[in-house]
């Protein structure tokens, strides 16, 4: 009888090309090289300021891939350490706590960090390059840094390559508008008037909701490393005169965001259209 056990010619010659998808999973089989048409960039999604499980627990279900707990006593959506300790811990695998401080002590950030296992470190106040490393080093956590951009013609001024070059440690800068204290305040600055090229993971923040996300998302990804965005006052409650429930979501809000998004994702943005 003829042996018919392949040889390694014949084995190589059968196993699809390098870099090939499989069709395990994929309507219509066969073999399918990736490109960037056909395989969708994916914007990752910090919902922030969250003090109540059930809007965690929304938060989670609607695929967001991070939470954030406001550790700054004058936020009207501040909780403290210990709370967003048992918050976190209702956390499934995969999606990440971020803790976020404005000019606080080193000793306290740790306290918190230990509170909260697995954390990312968001400083919002003006802590300096050393300031956010040595925090970095004493935790063992990432971090993100804030950028306050001015609003109006003025983020035109603001130097972000500057910015990112300065807090390279940073895992993600992070755009928010610059009003009078600290936070965004739910305004949105002018994107168009950002740097062409950022050498930075940037996280779009500041006055979105889910009619707007998507052109953010359009103008800011051809311009830095990859793109993902935060959002807090654009998924919050109302009550019956229409004024915002700072700290209390909608999960309605939360869903119709992450939609927005991940219908964002699904076009080409500006480079891939070559415009």
């Amino acid at each position: 009888m003829k042996d018919k056990t392949p040889t390694l010619a014949t084995a190589s010659a059968a196993l699809p090309p390098e870099g090939a998808q499989s069709a395990l999973g994929r309507p219509g089989g066969g073999i399918q090289t990736p490109t960037d048409a056909t395989v969708p960039v994916r914007t990752r999604i910090k919902i922030c300021g969250l003090t109540r499980e059930q809007d965690l627990d929304a938060a989670v279900q609607a695929g967001a891939d991070a939470i954030g707990f406001v550790l700054y006593a004058k936020s009207p959506r501040a909780v403290s350490a210990q709370r967003a300790g048992e918050l976190a811990r209702r956390l499934p695998a995969f999606v990440s706590p971020v803790l976020l401080f404005v000019n606080a002590p080193l000793a306290d950030i740790e306290a918190a960090c230990a509170l909260v296992p697995g954390a990312t470190l968001q400083f919002h106040g003006d802590e300096t390059p050393a300031d956010c490393d040595a925090a970095a080093r004493a935790t063992g956590c990432a971090y993100l840094r804030a950028a306050r951009i001015p609003l109006g013609h003025g983020a035109a001024a603001f130097d972000l390559v500057k910015y990112a070059h300065d807090f390279s440690n940073a895992k993600a800068i992070l755009l928010d508008a610059h009003v009078e204290g600290f936070g965004g305040g739910g305004k949105v600055f002018n994107w168009s008037l950002l740097p062409p090229s950022v050498n930075a993971h940037l996280v779009l923040s500041g006055g979105l909701h889910a009619a707007n996300v998507g052109d953010g998302i359009a103008q800011l990804r051809p311009r830095c490393n990859s793109l993902a965005v935060d959002i807090s006052s654009g998924v919050e409650a109302t009550d019956a005169q229409g004024n915002a429930l700072k700290g209390v979501k909608d999960p309605i809000k939360i869903n119709q965001f992450v939609a927005a998004v991940r219908a964002a994702d699904q076009r080409p943005c500006r480079t891939e259209l070559n415009v």
